[in-house]
């Protein structure tokens, strides 16, 4: 085949697999093309055909049109060529995570080892339903296999953050991530999440939410705003539609067949909640609007019963303003104290300076799980011990972790859990108060009215143990519905593999943007979840922001409600993109040459 031929077939490759929904059967098609147009190859050999004789390799040509930044051979064109070139884009720049390739005429060639090896190679197979992972033999080098890999690194360990999570050794295997989907080469052993959830698959994961499908001054949705608000999945959407169209009612409180529909998918959904945080039992589960709400609620049922003059509060460096102002306002009212844990340059809590904050006088600590402006994960469940060693209750802010990692309340052993509904890919208004079940029911209401009470005279109210005590009036019943429409969807594609993924992801985040001439990530805590922020010099937070939406992509750019922390790293505002499990390496790779662009002045304010 000649090399207008391979040419021709490569781009129709390229279109296929560009964006994220290759064509499944092209690409087959092309691949098996690509291997039929070695020489000496009529049709891809089979695993038994003779060793093929070294062949000559002559120089490769600098104004060869191939992807610039791999070489391959005129007539020997480089396995899934296509592939390869809508993840690293085709032209003469090179990608700066691939360090060590030069882009020149005496840029080495593939020996004729390789080529001998790679008219060996079976007949490929089509793809399997997880579009983009690639079928090469075990026993056949990939091509710059050490380039890839200083792009892709192999998973080899568990992340810390993510201790716990069952390993099986998959001898022969390592895992590289094209679009976040492994695919397999030759590398020895390595190690490979288990889960008993389907193989990940982000294309088909992106379908499920019809939002990524927007078109935004022209372009491409990339919504990397997740740590502000997550999309919904259309599961999420067609249940709230058909509450409204089947279910509509008030909850508890009729005899008719609609209410008793409203009140099973509202219970229903109280009990999935429970489930998912690992709860003994739902009735310690109390709706609330979200985590704003659940922190208040505890700040004055419990705050104000058992919060006094002299009394001390510890909080963090690390909170969002949800998580300061309701104990400031306590304190202010009762006398007591307000404590602060400091942070190091990395924004990792300093456990030493923690631990000497505790003492008989500490009544409370709330802290976040996951900061929303820095990613750290803080060490939830050694600072809930320490506390509790010092007789102090202790509320974990979990808005930011409950849609990246697994939450175990009874494993953490807080006294609350509080989330928000659409951080984890609910509707807006609805969240989640976790309590233990003796502590909810010594709390008195801070809200009283319908629902919560067991019987009302003008001298004396009886209230409902925990939940009901907690859920004064008609809640929000159709969002509580779709929020147990999203934890399912969330369980059908396991928290591990979307911890797995998204660690994945954001290794690559970060040494994408760590690429960039001049640019600050601020927190570059050990253990992170999906959060980065960053400054550019010469250039505000809200110019950059406001650039990156003239070109489709959706980041925060602000203070992120967490201006203590900001004003620890000296700054007032940072850019903020956080990721999801329905993000990819490619809007990883559109925000990256946005930021040069915009870096380069190529783009007007």
């Amino acid at each position: 085949m000649s090399t207008s031929n391979l040419d021709q077939l490569a781009g129709e490759g390229l279109h296929a697999a560009s964006g994220h929904l290759p064509d499944v059967e092209l690409l087959t098609r092309l691949a098996n093309e690509f291997f039929s147009a070695l020489p000496n190859s009529s049709a891809p050999p089979s695993a038994a055909a003779a060793p093929a004789p070294a062949l000559e390799i002559p120089a490769f040509p600098a104004d060869h049109p191939h992807v610039g930044n791999f070489v391959a051979q005129p007539d020997i064109p480089l396995p899934f060529e296509s592939e390869l070139n809508a993840l690293l884009a085709p032209g003469k720049d090179i990608p700066s995570g691939l360090t060590g390739i030069t882009n020149t005429a005496t840029s080495t060639s593939p020996t004729p080892a390789a080529v001998t090896a790679l008219q060996q190679t079976p007949a490929l197979t089509p793809f399997p339903s997880t579009a983009g992972v690639l079928p090469y033999p075990s026993t056949v080098p990939l091509p710059f296999e050490d380039e890839l890999r200083a792009l892709l690194p192999p998973v080899q360990t568990v992340p810390p953050a993510y201790a716990g999570i069952p390993l099986t050794q998959n001898p022969g295997t390592s895992f590289y991530f094209l679009d976040g989907i492994p695919s397999s080469a030759a590398d020895g052993p390595a190690t490979e999440f288990a889960s008993a959830h389907p193989a990940f698959d982000v294309n088909a994961i992106r379908r499920d939410f019809p939002i990524l499908q927007e078109l935004v001054n022209g372009r491409p949705l990339i919504w990397l705003d997740n740590a502000a608000t997550t999309q919904k999945p259309q599961s999420v959407i067609d249940r709230l539609s058909y509450f409204y169209q089947h279910e509509n009612s008030n909850i508890h409180r009729a005899a008719h067949e609609l209410a008793a529909r409203s009140t099973d998918a509202y219970e229903a959904s109280r009990q999935k909640v429970s489930r998912f945080l690992n709860a003994s039992s739902a009735d310690e589960i109390i709706f609330v609007r979200g985590t704003t709400e659940g922190i208040n609620l505890v700040a004055q049922s419990w705050g104000r019963q058992h919060i006094g003059e002299g009394d001390e509060i510890v909080i963090t460096w690390l909170e969002h303003h949800a998580n300061i102002v309701p104990w400031q306002q306590l304190c202010n009212e009762k006398g007591a104290i307000l404590r602060v844990a400091p942070v190091d340059d990395q924004g990792q809590i300093l456990l030493d300076e923690y631990q000497k904050l505790l003492n008989s006088r500490t009544k409370l600590v709330a802290f976040s799980q996951v900061s929303n402006a820095l990613g750290t994960i803080t060490p939830a469940q050694e600072m809930i011990a320490m506390a509790h060693r010092v007789g102090a209750r202790v509320l974990v802010d979990g808005a930011q972790s409950v849609s990246h990692m697994r939450v175990d309340v009874q494993q953490l052993d807080c006294d609350w859990f509080v989330f928000s509904g659409h951080k984890v890919f609910a509707p807006t208004g609805i969240g989640a108060l976790f309590g233990k079940t003796e502590l909810l029911n010594s709390m008195q209401p801070w809200q009283g009215g319908g629902n919560m009470i067991q019987d009302v005279t003008f001298e004396k109210t009886t209230y409902h143990a925990a939940p009901a005590r907690f859920e004064a009036g008609t809640g929000n019943i159709a969002d509580a519905v779709g929020l147990g429409a999203a934890i399912d969807y969330v369980q059908r594609i396991g928290i591990d593999n979307i911890s797995r993924y998204e660690h994945q992801l954001l290794v690559y985040a970060t040494r994408g943007l760590g690429s960039i001439p001049g640019l600050r990530l601020i927190g570059t805590a050990a253990e992170k979840a999906g959060v980065l922020s960053f400054v550019l010099p010469g250039l505000s937070s809200e110019e950059v922001g406001t650039a990156l939406n003239r070109e489709g992509i959706a980041v925060r750019a602000g203070h992120h409600c967490a201006q203590p922390i900001l004003r620890r790293f000296g700054l007032e505002t940072t850019v903020r993109p956080s990721l999801a499990f329905y993000n990819t390496c490619a809007d990883i790779d559109f925000l990256i040459a946005a930021l040069r662009r915009i870096q380069g002045g190529r783009t007007n304010f």
